[in-house]
């Protein structure tokens, strides 16, 4: 099971519910009990029946190059023999394992299995979508219908890691195929159902309700949080309404262990759509647009130091050179406000409008500078196709500001200074006020103001800074020699008070 961190929801780890590995080895999650009324409680049996022919079990293989060290023991196959009524999903015919002796698999060039997911029927003619993490990699994609048909699968333009989205392609006709709903009528509190292959048992249906909208995990997507169960395996299988549409894609679990825990997460099938008919398109890939902007979000402290009222929009940390957004004038420190004429009320919201907006296209931005609103205009550029995953990010989301408990202490949050500012302002060193308040705030200190030394000390970066800050005597006022614009001042901090 893969984990990943993400800071707004440390320090627990949300996990991708990845598909199972061959031998993955798991107990039986409790069932966990509704706290709503038993009347509230709708009948799932039609809809599970309306539904199931058009959700499909995806089965990925690849070669055998050597013993697999983590294949279960013969324990964990008693267990699945004795609860399950079947072989632990994943191992061969027979009982063997792959690579034991006397058996295919052990470094013979055969194929073996990978894991398994879930995915839809999207067209009666075998278009069927899933998460991109479940053919991540794989050799040879298998997908088994309802009625235990099997088809080879192929996959169909390049998977959109971004989104976690992947469409594949089978050969087959009169299909039963899944009804798409529209993710702006969920509402919160709503019954949801899904129906997927945990731990590779198939056609298994869970339900709960739609916790959350809008649920920020990632660069290009909000997710929908429900407290559906979900498992290893229902990666990539639909999220289904009452009206037996799909509002969305399983594609995430929020956990300690790597199990259900109460919290999963969808991707919106808007989204998901729209990312599969540009991979069904001509290209057979997503395009994307950039600006060219390092971003952060704007914090409450910020918002009221330069008077922008309420924290919103997305504070520029650096502009690339030569970018749309240098050509365009946008300048580090401007606050975007709108795109395209809607709102951004978190960072977040700016790379998605961007994301989403064709290549080429000419946008208004609306920016927030020293006090004052402004519109500029921006010629949209793509992303490049061959940029690894972290740099191709739209706007590129740099390290969070930060600073040593002791120049938080004093009012500061603070950043490295990017190679492009240290040319700009001619230094070779300092770090830049991105946030002021309390002490740092009543010397005069600003956002966009760069220390350069602090008690006579010259600072050339954040590790030095925090050094400086540590050995300076808090009795009595702290000199600060700050660079603004082309002019230097001195400020005096004066800490508690």
């Amino acid at each position: 099971m893969q984990l990943f961190l993400k800071q707004t929801l440390s320090p627990l780890a949300l996990a991708l519910a990845l598909s199972v590995p061959s031998g993955l080895v798991a107990t039986a999650p409790a069932a966990y009990a509704q706290s709503a009324p038993q009347r509230g409680v709708p009948d799932f049996t039609e809809l599970a029946e309306q539904v199931s022919p058009a959700v499909v079990n995806i089965r990925t293989l690849e070669r055998a190059r050597a013993p697999s060290a983590a294949a279960p023991d013969d324990e964990t196959q008693e267990f699945f023999r004795r609860f399950f009524g079947q072989p632990l999903p994943g191992t061969p015919r027979g009982g063997q394992r792959p690579g034991q002796p006397g058996q295919p698999g052990q470094g013979d060039g055969e194929s073996q299995p990978r894991g398994v997911g879930s995915g839809f029927i999207l067209s009666a003619d075998g278009y069927v979508m899933t998460n991109a993490h479940v053919v991540d990699g794989a050799e040879e994609v298998i997908v088994t219908l309802a009625d235990k048909r099997e088809f080879k699968a192929r996959v169909v333009g390049t998977p959109d890691r971004r989104t976690d989205v992947a469409v594949l392609k089978i050969e087959a006709s009169g299909l039963p195929l899944v009804r798409i709903g529209d993710v702006s009528r969920l509402k919160v509190g709503e019954w949801v159902m899904a129906i997927g292959s945990p731990f590779g048992l198939e056609n298994t249906v869970t339900a709960g309700i739609v916790s959350a909208k809008q649920r920020d995990t990632g660069d290009y997507l909000s997710f929908i949080q429900t407290d559906v169960a979900i498992n290893p395996g229902n990666s990539g299988g639909p999220l289904i309404n009452l009206r037996g549409e799909v509002v969305g894609i399983n594609s995430q679990i929020y956990s300690r262990s790597g199990g259900f825990m109460g919290i999963s997460f969808a991707i919106p099938i808007d989204e998901a759509m729209r990312v599969a008919d540009q991979l069904r398109g001509p290209t057979g890939r997503v395009s994307r647009g950039r600006i060219g902007v390092a971003i952060d979000q704007v914090t409450k402290d910020v918002a009221e130091s330069i008077g922008l009222g309420r924290p919103q929009g997305a504070l520029v940390r650096s502009v690339e050179s030569g970018s749309p957004a240098d050509k365009a004038g946008v300048e580090a420190g401007d606050i975007i406000l709108r795109f395209d004429g809607k709102l951004i009320e978190r960072a977040s919201d700016l790379p998605r409008q961007v994301g989403n907006t064709k290549p080429g296209s000419r946008s208004t931005m609306t920016v927030f500078r020293r006090g004052a609103q402004r519109d500029l205009s921006v010629v949209v550029a793509e992303i490049e196709p061959d940029r690894s995953e972290r740099r191709a990010s739209v706007p590129q989301r740099e390290e969070r500001p930060r600073g040593s408990a002791a120049a938080q202490a004093l009012g500061l949050t603070v950043a490295e200074l990017t190679e492009a500012q240290r040319k700009e302002l001619k230094l070779k060193g300092g770090v830049r006020v991105e946030a002021a308040a309390d002490a740092a705030a009543r010397a005069g200190m600003r956002e966009g103001d760069v220390i350069v030394s602090v008690g006579n000390v010259e600072v050339a970066n954040l590790r030095e800074f925090e050094a400086a800050i540590a050995r300076a005597d808090r009795s009595r006022p702290i000199a600060f020699l700050v660079r603004r614009g082309e002019q230097a001042v001195y400020l005096l901090v004066r800490p508690g008070r």
